[in-house]
């Protein structure tokens, strides 16, 4: 390729930047569509009475370590503290007096809407309450293609619409507790290995070195109808922010991807707020900048390696560049603008908390700049922020829990004479909760993954000191083993007990630490400590083993879940600080489980059809996604492989009857308009300054700080350099419409059914409904769900409302979504308990087709079953639902009756 001169010559070995073919850039520029309009408003406002340096600032955090205080946008002049930012999914990062919330996986193991609002509203309030303007949380990249990828905890599942659901309602959340969500990765960063060039050829373990992050590498469709579905959804639901990933996407690096950035999330999805660069995925000046990204997110070039702290591939360069006009002024004032719009979004100019922590710093005073070891000064206020959340937490993880196994009613227990509880995974770590850096060891119960999505817990509640509480009260004799390896004195110990509880977990995290010799991605899908053999050693002692797993993905059951003496089995996730009081919730039935698989348990790591890279296959690895559409249980269904544990399993303690299926059309199905909004394209946002580079050297007036990154440009500054041809074209186009085009959210069909429960206790069922699109889709795809508490012997109707998206594939011709009704496909409807339980059947008919009834071949339970089809137009048995009674869209949002 033909090289595009970056300006930042100096840089241009440490980032081995992405060059440029002399393509065209096309930023999208926006006015704010729908309620983002008056933040615009104020956004622009605010922007064009900043100097050019005062913009920059806005776009380039000022460097690792630099200062315990406000790390973006300060600005002096007006006043403007600037922004603080911080981590994460689980909480607010590197401090104290806050709560340690479920991870995302146990938010998708819930299939609760309501607790998944309700944990990020907590969370969003923490990081506000701490001072914090933006949280990078929550996180929908990795989507979770391999079932060993390290980050998987901190997402939710495989399935893109529940994954949507969850990330649409956790950007609702957050934003309503008061934090900008910034939502991560984008995209298609899907493993660990080889993330990054300093942090894996520094581990000295490839057979030999790489020179750039690995590039995943997929067709349009498998990144519009897998990895893009719910990103839509996070926009649609007010994101304000999105991290660009550190990997490569079809060989482009993802922060510098103008496709991905700007014609897609910013043109395609109508995304309204800012861009951010991940710790070390920037990888060039202006490419990132021309190609969509707004904001750096610590400034440096290589924060994972030992060159490159505190200089910035932005700050000075970015302002030389826009002087030299490789960044046109508009496009800063874009960035800027962007950056400033999610703040009065979130109407954070009005009485926002100062900052009152140092993040990973936690005793009083210390250093307000620590690099340059100035202003030493108060820097914690430990303000306890906790409030009641931990009922919430709790609340997550006893409604996240899967009942794999329950032969005879094993559970719930009710008084058991004697309990022993046998595992490492049971008791508390020997090093405390916190006593290793980001989580970094597995000692102890398991109860949150490591790396930057992990937070300080305030106490951990493990599950040993719950169950001898609940034993107090009951009168029960609890024995316990910690040792995994005492196999003598467990023999013993449950030798005596009528129940024996045995704990094994397995964990992962991110690339950065290594536990065993596994990198962030786990290197087997077994228990580790030996967790299997300490199963089966239980289970050959005791006949009433109940087996109970933490783990952050799927795990192998094979050498022990047919086991006799296994009588059942919990599968709890990683459940934050309450874990051992949501787990005794459920082992003695204060809550009846109600979670479900959030992805396969298969018999054998090779029938999943795609797995983590662990070896460099080039120097730039090559991570291909061959498999297309077809990831967990859509290539088990495809292929015809049993799997052990179906995606959307978990049994109750009580039974549910699924009955009358009713399948109808909305009788005005118009659909809503998908006019380009009004937007300004005249991309000249504010008056042009003074594009004078002595006006923007460094003040006499301020003292430079040790790694700490400023706007300014040294005197006598060199602005010119020659340019390569063809050079790159640059120029403004309108931005999409928030979430996409308005007629995807439109609902056009209902589904509807009564749900009983013919037990003797009250309970939850998550009833699932998938549909057969055809057109080289899966056979089934989960298109919506809803979780129902009834009352023993109670029946409910359970309604889904399907939106235009969710019968719709991506036309890789037309670049555009098409129904595939029009296409003339019938649609397969399928209900029930999981993905592969499901007795209930109908069909959406081809528009055009006559009314069709057929009966269910499907059923594999013994649930009653009544099958029911839909027509388009006059067709008998026709049924119509006037549009003006929608109370709710099948992603769990409240929406006003719309006209279809």
């Amino acid at each position: 390729m033909l090289l595009f001169c970056l300006l930042f010559t100096v840089f241009s070995t440490l980032s081995g930047a992405q060059t440029s073919t002399g393509e065209t850039y096309n930023p999208p520029i926006t006015s704010g569509y729908g309620n983002w309009s008056t933040a615009y408003e104020k956004a622009r406002a605010f922007v064009c009475q900043l100097t050019l340096t005062e913009k920059v600032n806005l776009t380039t955090q000022t460097g690792t370590g630099a200062t315990n205080g406000y790390a973006l946008g300060i600005i002096p002049r007006l006043n403007f503290r600037g922004w603080a930012l911080d981590d994460s999914p689980t909480g607010v990062r590197g401090t104290d007096y806050s709560s340690a919330f479920a991870a995302g996986l146990n938010l998708a193991m819930s299939w609760d809407r309501e607790l998944m609002y309700l944990q990020s509203y907590a969370n969003g309030a923490e990081h506000k309450a701490k001072g914090v303007n933006a949280a990078y949380a929550p996180v929908v990249g990795p989507l979770g293609r391999a079932p060993a990828g390290g980050r998987i905890w901190e997402s939710y599942s495989p399935d893109p619409y529940l994954s949507g659901v969850a990330f649409g309602n956790s950007i609702a959340g957050m934003n309503a507790g008061g934090t900008i969500a910034i939502g991560k990765h984008f995209v298609l960063y899907e493993q660990e290995h080889f993330r990054q060039v300093e942090e894996w050829n520094d581990y000295g373990i490839l057979d030999f070195n790489i020179t750039e992050p690995y590039s995943a590498n997929a067709d349009d469709r498998t990144l519009h109808e897998l990895y893009l579905w719910p990103w839509y959804d996070g926009v649609y639901n007010g994101m304000a922010g999105v991290m660009c990933s550190y990997n490569q996407l079809n060989n482009t690096q993802a922060c510098q991807n103008t496709h991905l950035l700007n014609d897609i999330l910013k043109g395609e999805m109508g995304f309204q707020g800012f861009i951010v660069s991940d710790d070390g995925s920037q990888h060039s000046g202006v490419l990132s900048a021309i190609a969509g990204m707004d904001m750096t997110i610590l400034g440096e070039t290589s924060p994972n390696g030992i060159d490159g702290l505190g200089i910035s591939f932005w700050g000075p360069n970015l302002t030389t560049s826009v002087l030299n006009g490789s960044v046109p002024e508009w496009r800063l004032d874009d960035m800027a603008t962007r950056i400033m719009a999610a703040y009065f979004y979130l109407g954070q100019d009005q009485d926002f908390p100062e900052l009152n922590f140092a993040q990973g710093y936690l005793p009083t005073f210390g250093y307000e700049y620590p690099v340059a070891k100035v202003d030493y000064q108060q820097v914690n206020e430990h303000v306890d922020v906790r409030d009641a959340h931990a009922q919430i937490i709790r609340s997550v993880g006893a409604n996240s829990i899967i009942l794999l196994k329950n032969v005879n009613n094993t559970l719930p227990l009710s008084k058991p004479r004697q309990i022993a509880v046998i595992g490492e995974d049971a008791g508390p770590s020997i090093y405390g909760p916190n006593g290793c850096s980001d989580r970094g060891c597995d000692n102890g119960t398991l109860a949150m993954g490591y790396g930057s999505g992990s937070t300080n817990f305030p106490y951990l509640v493990d599950p040993l000191s719950a169950i001898q509480a609940r034993a107090l009260k009951d009168r029960t004799v609890v024995q316990y083993v910690l040792n995994n390896y005492d196999t003598s004195l467990i023999s013993t110990v449950v030798a005596q007990a009528s129940a024996c509880l045995v704990f094994a977990n397995t964990d992962s995290g991110e690339g950065y630490i290594e536990i065993g010799g596994n990198y962030g991605d786990r290197n087997n899908l077994t228990l580790w400590l030996g967790g299997d053999d300490l199963i089966k050693d239980v289970a050959a002692n005791c006949s009433n083993t109940i087996a109970i797993l933490h783990t952050p993905g799927p795990v192998l059951l094979e050498d022990w879940i047919e086991h006799p003496n296994i009588t059942a089995v919990l599968l709890a996730g990683l459940p934050g600080q309450e874990s051992g009081n949501s787990l005794v919730d459920v082992l003695y039935g204060d809550v009846n489980p109600s979670g479900k698989t959030p992805w396969t348990i298969a018999k054998a790591r090779s029938d999943y059809p795609a797995d983590v890279l662990y070896q460099p296959n080039a120097v730039v690895p090559q991570l291909n996604f061959t498999e297309g559409l077809f990831i967990d249980y859509r290539h088990f269904d495809q292929a015809g492989i049993v799997p052990r544990f179906e995606f959307g399993f978990g049994l109750s303690y009580t039974s549910f009857d699924y009955q009358n299926i009713q399948i109808s059309a909305l009788s005005n199905n118009t659909a809503t308009s998908s006019a380009t909004p009004s937007t300004t394209v005249n991309p000249s946002i504010c008056p042009s300054t003074s594009l004078r580079s002595a006006d923007y050297t460094f003040p006499s007036t301020i003292s430079s700080l040790t790694g700490y990154i400023y706007p300014y440009i040294a005197a006598n500054t060199s602005l010119f350099t020659s340019q390569a041809t063809p050079t790159p074209t640059i120029s403004a186009v309108p931005a999409g419409a928030q979430g996409g085009d308005p007629a995807l959210w439109d609902v056009i069909c209902r589904v509807s059914l009564t749900l009983k429960n013919n037990g003797s206790i009250a309970g939850q069922e998550v009833s699932q409904l998938y549909l057969d699109l055809g057109n080289d889709t899966p056979p089934r795809q989960l298109r919506g769900f809803n979780k129902t508490m009834l009352q023993s012997g109670e029946t409910k109707t359970v309604t889904f409302d399907l939106r235009r998206r969710d019968v719709s594939i991506w036309d890789v011709v037309s670049q555009s979504w098409v129904e595939v009704t029009n296409l003339g496909t019938n649609i397969g409807v399928y209900v029930g308990a999981s993905s592969r339980n499901l007795p209930l059947e109908g069909s959406i008919p081809a528009k055009g087709s006559p009314y069709v009834s057929r009966s269910s071949s499907k059923i594999t339970s013994s649930l009653s079953t009544t099958t029911a089809s839909i027509g388009y137009g006059t067709s008998s048995g026709f049924t119509t639902v006037a549009a003006t009674s929608i109370q709710e869209i099948s992603d769990g949002q409240a929406q006003q009756p719309t006209s279809l």
